[in-house]
């Protein structure tokens, strides 16, 4: 639940109050919110998460930056151009193939920002331990932190430590909060996306939801498939200096997945946007356990990659800048943005069909970051 407020404008006027002004105009319905308890599903990432932060949570706290929810707060400080972050981690196990809930601590508060156009300099994090954790437990998330940190280039700079009592806490829970300074290269607004525009996506989907499925063990499926989680700051560094101006928009679909961002989008610009679903990368291991189990890859979570949208001018380029780095290997064209059908998402299959693609209702995979 973050928004951006630019800060500084041109003359005629405050810069809050011509904002609030084009606010006003681009403004949305707030969904209601009139569900008499919170369940699960208000926490997936999807509609009832929605409905739970901008029919209940935004309204309580109205103030111009949360008009626009975004995946990080964006202002200015004494010229300097800042965006900040914040984000909570629940995830059940603690550990998994490919990762944990330090690294993910790590990584995904560092591509909240990246997506909005900053590089994070400094992390804040929060534990809250159940007692009887294991010491050991706490120091191997810990550690596994500190390489997270390491590698995404960022320092844990403070945070806080509380203890909870034996059953209140599924053995640990981490908060943390970023802070990281906007690069001039990228100017992102879901208002710039424009019919013709591509759709770019960093590499294969579904493989942090399903790993986390299949390491709770109560399914008798066995899988070589693995967490992506990982900072994508540096194939973002590559796409602002291959075609920053041509960037209109990014974001990392965590919970609820492709679909779900991408409603965003198109709710947000009211464009179409129409999908290829046979160019959407999808591992063989992840496909063959969403067929099975009955769930659309494209509402599974993922935690190391990243849509673009792009000028289409500027897509080649794009994709090349990601195809040169290690693990970018797997980005591909998804799909175009068009005029209508305005705020829906379609993907097109195979076999010359299309289908209405719509946010993520329920929650098939519960606790998954």
């Amino acid at each position: 639940m973050c928004g951006a407020l630019p800060l500084r404008g041109a003359p005629g006027g405050s810069a809050g109050t011509r904002f609030v002004s084009s606010l006003a105009e681009r403004r949305r319905p707030r969904p209601a919110f009139n569900d008499e308890r919170i369940e699960m599903a208000h926490g997936a990432g999807g509609k009832a998460s929605r409905r739970l932060v901008e029919g209940l949570i935004a309204p309580a706290f109205a103030n111009p930056v949360l008009d626009t929810l975004s995946d990080a707060a964006t202002f200015a400080l004494g010229g300097a151009r800042l965006a900040t972050s914040a984000d909570g981690y629940v995830v059940h196990p603690l550990r998994f193939p490919g990762g944990s809930i330090g690294e993910l601590a790590i990584n995904g508060t560092v591509n909240d920002l990246a997506v909005s156009g900053a590089r994070a300099h400094a992390l804040m994090a929060t534990f809250i331990l159940e007692a009887g954790l294991a010491s050991e437990t706490l120091r191997a998330e810990v550690a596994a932190m500190g390489a997270a940190a390491e590698r995404a280039g960022v320092a844990i700079v403070g945070g806080d430590t509380k203890v909870v009592e034996h059953g209140l806490c599924d053995g640990m829970y981490i908060t943390t909060f970023g802070i990281g300074e906007r690069d001039p290269r990228f100017a992102l607004d879901p208002q710039s996306v424009r019919p013709g525009d591509r759709v770019l996506l960093s590499g294969p989907i579904g493989s942090h939801g399903i790993t986390i499925l299949l390491a709770r063990g109560e399914l008798d499926l066995e899988s070589d498939v693995q967490s992506d989680t990982r900072s994508v700051w540096p194939f973002v560094d590559a796409l602002g200096d291959a075609c920053g101006a041509g960037i209109r928009w990014m974001r990392d679909p965590t919970r609820g997945g492709v679909a779900t961002a991408l409603n965003e989008l198109v709710r947000e610009s009211s464009v179409a946007i129409v999908l290829d679903e046979s160019a959407v990368p999808l591992g063989r291991h992840v496909r063959g356990a969403c067929e099975l189990l009955g769930l659309d890859p494209l509402h599974i979570a993922n935690e190391g990659q990243f849509l673009a949208v792009v000028a289409a001018a500027d897509a080649p380029r794009a994709l090349a800048a990601l195809h040169a780095l290690p693990g970018g290997e797997g980005a591909a064209d998804i799909g175009e943005v068009r005029a209508e059908p305005a705020r829906t998402v379609l993907g097109a299959t195979p076999y010359g069909g299309t289908r209405a693609i719509d946010m993520l209702v329920g929650d098939p995979l519960p606790r998954i970051c």
